[in-house]
């Protein structure tokens, strides 16, 4: 540091007028003393990357910069060699600071020469690092504007670093961290985006052309018309630089000049649209929303969002590729993604919430307004004040709901509440209620569809009337059974049984009805009038086969951070939702409607019956049908896997359309058999 004041002393006394302005004037020895004593290096923000639960498949990445770092081992010798010949000859040299170089740019920068910047390869990270580290955009600036008092502070920081660090240490830190243009940063990144290819397999010719851009990325970048010279013409230099310092020979330099350069760039693409294309992009939505709702990762949701595009997390969903494919497969087979009605499925496996698949007949992708294939919504009002639908392109998460997507009515399905009620309650399954076609409830109803002022429900068919118990009531959907049983424990006690399998009253009508002091007012509630989600159905089944056990939804296997350190985020959230005992007396009952045959009792029918034969396993299940058939539902499940699934409008509740069951329930119980297609049967623990 001495040699280096010394020869700046010199430098000022022979050019007065540098003296004035200059180096000494600006950063003398009392501004050294203030500065801190340890330079602080924030880690540069990286890309995260979400896995399929085969912790192989790439399903998505997510970043504000594209930036992976890598070690040295990785990164080819023709790179590190050529970064070197670009930027920094003496790099093995120096202890940071070239002082010949500075005193050589000094004079020559204030005397009308050719600009020169003296920086060593250590003191050009240091700048990088000072930036990143920076908490307000001044911060930034300052780190990086041409001042003479910036320039002192990197050099007394590069002496720091050079005493800390082994020189290949700064080496990698500085290809990892150094900015390359269209949107790469770092030198993985930059491999990637222009050459397609890891660090580790670079050439000659590629390692001159990333090293000559790192001084001006945007002035040498091949693939404009204006930097593809400039490109073209430092990479020669640099190739020139590498044969004079004799990293390489006079043949491999002929060779590597002679390659033509790449015009083209291959960036991927961050967030969940981008791999709309394969289908996961709802899934993909799920994890996102998911993250910005975890306190763990940040106070506000923008702060969740930084540490995900920046944190360089290794993220293993809980995503099965097969069962994803397989309920696209069946969807598609059966239901364009142009129609106005969505077929959406949604899986959960038992015992853990995993989400294995979401899917539906849509693409997950922002509209276009320009796109003539966008649909105007199916709601005439919509359509009028040009609103589009959700086909065939949306990024609602419609399978899996929001306080903006509530749900849907779901119909029947929403009967497995009221058993389970009545079950705690102490009724038994073979509680017998004479069903008549249609019933006078005492619950008031002022609608004209009521009677005398009360609710009055009937059934779907004459055949529905007589006598019936939970596995004959549940088989054949019989409406008189359930809102007599509704009635003897209380609509409140099957709200509450529905809360503790997961159902989220999103909608404020909902969330009013459901409030304690007015449950049990709620008279059509099991039947399914109010909105839900196949995410929602499905893992409340779940919850059933999961022996009274419910996990809360996740989309999260494992999660790793950019040092290798597991974190539980994520994990299942487990609680009892009700007793072992009721969980598998309201499963037995539940296989009736499905096909399959009660353990304890018979079902003597089903509104489902193929659904055993096709799938291969002991399954149970429900049916789900609203007034008019504005929706129609099926949910079925196993030990392994519950498959609920919708056809529904979500655009138009008002709609005039007939959702038919011919369409949902293959889908569903087709599903859910290509999954247990090579799985061990396993059958139901007994009630």
């Amino acid at each position: 540091m001495c040699g280096l004041f010394a020869a700046l002393t010199v430098a000022a006394a022979a050019f007065p007028a540098v003296a004035i302005a200059g180096l000494a004037a600006k950063a003398g020895a009392e501004e050294l003393g203030e500065m801190p004593s340890e330079l602080v290096v924030q880690t540069s923000p990286q890309v995260s990357r979400i896995y399929a639960s085969n912790g192989k498949t790439q399903i998505a990445i997510m970043y504000d910069e594209f930036r992976s770092d890598v070690p040295l081992t990785k990164i080819s010798q023709n790179m590190q060699d050529a970064i070197i010949a670009a930027e920094d000859h003496k790099f093995y040299e120096h202890n940071g600071v070239d002082l010949k170089g500075v005193a050589r740019a000094f004079v020559s920068n204030n005397q009308g020469g050719s600009k020169q910047g003296a920086s060593t390869l250590t003191m050009q990270y240091v700048r990088m690092a000072i930036a990143y580290s920076a908490t307000n955009p001044q911060e930034v600036v300052d780190a990086t504007k041409d001042t003479a008092s910036r320039k002192v502070s990197e050099m007394k920081y590069a002496l720091q670093v050079e005493k800390e660090l082994t020189k290949q240490e700064i080496l990698v830190r500085y290809l990892n961290m150094a900015p390359f243009g269209n949107g790469a940063y770092g030198i993985n990144a930059a491999s990637q985006v222009y050459f397609g290819k890891k660090p580790a397999d670079l050439t000659v010719a590629e390692a001159a052309l990333l090293a000559g851009m790192v001084k001006a990325p945007s002035a040498f970048d091949p693939t404009t018309e204006t930097g593809y010279p400039q490109a073209l013409d430092r990479r020669d230099y640099i190739i020139t630089n590498m044969l004079d310092l004799k990293m390489i020979t006079a043949a491999e330099a002929t060779a590597a000049a002679k390659v033509k350069l790449k015009k083209t760039t291959q960036r991927p693409t961050s967030g969940c649209v981008s791999v709309a294309k394969n289908h996961w992009g709802f899934f993909c939505d799920y994890f996102y929303r998911w993250w910005l709702s975890q306190d763990a990762f940040g106070a506000t949701s923008y702060d969740r969002e930084r540490l995900l595009k920046e944190g360089g997390y290794r993220i293993v969903t809980t995503l099965d590729i097969e069962a994803q494919s397989d309920a696209r497969k069946e969807i598609t087979s059966r239901q364009s993604d142009s129609n106005p009605n969505a077929l959406m499925l949604a899986a959960v496996e038992p015992g853990t919430g995993a989400v294995r698949a979401l899917a539906a007949n849509r693409k997950f992708k922002i509209d276009n307004a320009d796109d003539p294939q966008n649909k105007l919504s199916s709601n005439p009002k919509q359509a009028a004040e040009g609103i589009r639908g959700t086909f065939p392109n949306t990024t609602n998460p419609i399978i899996t709901g929001s306080a903006d997507v509530p749900g849907y009515q779901a119909g029947s399905v929403f009967k497995v509440f009221t058993m389970i009620a009545a079950l705690e309650a102490g009724m038994g399954l073979d509680t017998t209620i004479n069903s008549p076609a249609k019933y006078k409830s005492q619950y008031p109803d002022s609608s004209s569809s009521g009677c005398g002022g009360y609710y009055c429900p009937s059934n779907a068919g004459a055949s529905e009337a007589g006598n019936f118990n939970m596995w004959t009531g549940f088989g054949k959907s019989v409406n008189t059974y359930f809102i007599p049983l509704q009635e003897r424990v209380g609509a409140d006690k099957v709200v509450d049984a529905a809360e503790r399998f997961g159902i989220q009253f999103r909608s404020s009508d909902d969330a009013k009805r459901a409030a304690k002091e007015v449950a049990n007012e709620w008279g059509a509630f099991s039947l399914g009038v109010s909105a839900s989600t196949p995410l929602d159905i499905a893992n409340a089944y779940a919850t059933l086969a999961a022996d009274g056990k419910y996990c809360a939804p996740t989309p999260i296997q494992q999660i790793t951070t950019a040092d290798g350190t597991a974190i539980d985020t994520g994990k299942s959230v487990c609680v009892r939702a009700t007793s072992k005992d009721v969980a598998r007396k309201a499963l037995d009952a539940a296989r009736c409607p499905v096909g399959d045959r009660a353990q304890l009792g018979s079902c003597a029918g089903a509104t489902a019956p193929q659904v055993r034969g096709i799938v291969g396993h002991p399954v149970f299940g429900k049916t789900g049908t609203t007034d008019n058939d504005k929706t129609a539902a099926l949910v079925v499940g196993t030990r392994s896997l519950v498959v609920a699934g919708y056809l529904a409008n979500p655009d138009w509740a008002g709609h005039t359309d007939r959702m038919s069951h011919s369409i949902v329930n293959p889908a569903v119980y087709e599903t859910l058999a290509d999954y247990m297609d090579d799985k061990k049967v396993q059958e139901f623990p007994t009630p």
